[in-house]
């Protein structure tokens, strides 16, 4: 007391509040006094806090990125202050309260979150936390249900205000040691739709139906015990849909689109890693599978054989063959594993998608049920087809020469995108009688050329077997 009133007597009070800031500096400098600090105030507080911090290792807390949608919805509500942002992430403007501490109750329970780190200073991502403040008389039911509730609510958020994004992979060489960037992204701005989609009506819904059920099928496969995955295989012609189709499934199902380079990947041990850095609840694509990667039939014992230059072709085949090998080791074996295998658990509500132009070169054991689950072939355009196109570039339901491009539809092979293209008014200055008579003479042309070639083959195809005959006669000696 003689101390205490002798130093307020003889020193200043701005110099007293220095001296005590200076004491109090010090001693919070020895970790044993800090620690004894902490230990008083918590016996005392009948307060419980539980901190999420926003990396977990290497990898970014998911609950952290869920408490962070939920709280900055919830802040939103009642909060006068507010600061908005773009999220790269995010398809509209997200709005966040400009305060540290939001306040939230749950079944009667009053409780806080509060963003950390508290000193303003510090702009290491690494540092940022959610504290959750709360009495120790609803422990139970924080850390039960309401912590669920959190969780869950943040995800729904989370997916309502999402962007889709279209993800390419990076080659190896672009890997760095601290910081793998495996995936490229940009924004997904394709507005493809199923009801724009030119195909058959029925098949068409036959595909919304099984996406939409595998979507919300979790707790079936579950109970299964099988992995919450599927395959789509979808073939045809070049111009038929394919690519058109993936992106109506994304936007169908609000899913991001990761296109798998294939060419890229060095080998079955970087395939993997690719894998598991894929969100959960994305479509997975790899276009032109018989182009990118040895997956032919090559496990088929019988193979047709050619009468000439087997030999060099054999050969050249080979040497190609090697030379894809020093350069990229994926193999079938890897890609099975891939889609079908322990790895592809590691996410859940992931669709595989494979395209390509020649269904029958591809192995048997690749496109197999299970892995491949549904085979959509995109064809030729057909009338039901040309009534979507009509609508959609012509605004048209119905006109008189419908009956003849229905006609000449059915006799023409000729692809939708071919038919879109004399849909298109060109500047403008095209009516629509005069797209659909476009059409027509491009359909009567297409008509005329192939009524042509098959005839020369036929003609070809007799002279061949004649001369055969001559050959096997003896008549006639092979050159």
């Amino acid at each position: 007391m003689f101390a205490l009133a002798t130093i307020q007597q003889f020193f200043p009070h701005q110099l007293r509040v220095t001296l005590e800031e200076f004491v109090l500096a010090t001693l919070q400098q020895f970790y044993f006094v800090q620690k004894f600090c902490d230990k008083l105030v918590s016996f005392f507080s009948p307060y419980v806090q539980i901190k999420f911090p926003e990396y977990s290792g290497y990898s970014r807390n998911q609950a952290y990125s869920a408490i962070e949608s939920y709280v900055g919805a919830k802040s939103t509500t009642k909060a006068s202050q507010l600061k908005g942002s773009l999220v790269k992430s995010s398809k509209a403007l997200v709005l966040t309260r400009d305060e540290s501490k939001v306040s939230d109750e749950f079944n009667g329970a009053k409780l806080w979150w509060v963003l950390g780190p508290s000193s303003s200073t510090s702009s290491d991502s690494e540092d940022k936390y959610y504290q959750l403040i709360f009495h120790r008389s609803h422990r139970e039911l924080i850390t039960g249900p309401y912590l669920e509730y959190v969780v869950q609510e943040g995800k729904a958020i989370k997916a309502k205000n999402k962007r889709i994004r279209l993800y390419t992979n990076n080659p190896s060489d672009n890997w760095s040691y601290y910081k793998k960037n495996l995936w490229s992204d940009i924004p997904f701005e394709n507005p493809a739709r199923f009801e724009t989609l030119a195909m058959d009506p029925k098949k068409k819904e036959e595909i919304i139906n099984d996406l939409v059920t595998f979507s919300n099928a979790k707790e079936y496969y579950t109970k299964l015990g099988k992995p919450w995955k599927r395959g789509y295989l979808l073939y045809g012609p070049p111009g038929t849909g394919k690519s058109t189709m993936i992106a109506a499934m994304a936007n169908l199902l609000h899913y991001d689109i990761y296109d798998l380079e294939l060419t890229t990947v060095y080998d079955n041990t970087e395939l993997r890693k690719l894998l598991t850095e894929t969100s959960s609840k994305s479509i997975i694509v790899v276009e032109d599978i018989d182009c990118t990667l040895d997956v032919t039939s090559h496990r088929k014992k019988e193979r047709e054989k050619s009468n000439e230059n087997l030999g060099n072709d054999m050969n050249n085949k080979k040497e190609k063959k090697s030379a894809v090998e020093k350069s990229n080791k994926v193999t079938l074996s890897g890609l099975l594993n891939f889609i079908d295998g322990t790895w592809s658990a590691c996410g859940t509500g992931r669709i595989f998608v494979f395209t390509t132009n020649h269904v029958n070169k591809l192995d048997p054991a690749l496109i197999r049920r299970g892995r491949m689950d549904m085979h959509i072939e995109l064809s030729y355009c057909r009338f039901e087809a040309f009534k979507t196109l009509a609508k959609n570039y012509l605004d048209l339901d119905s006109n008189d020469l419908f009956e003849k491009i229905g006609i000449l539809l059915e006799e023409t092979d000729i692809t939708p995108a071919d038919v879109a293209e004399y849909l298109i008014p060109k500047l403008g200055k095209k009516d629509p009688d005069s797209c659909l008579e476009s059409l027509i003479q491009a359909l009567e042309d297409a008509k005329e050329n192939s009524e042509l070639t098959t005839n020369e083959g036929k003609r070809r195809l007799k002279g061949k077997r004649f001369f055969t005959r001559l050959i096997k006669k003896g008549w006639l000696l092979q050159s």
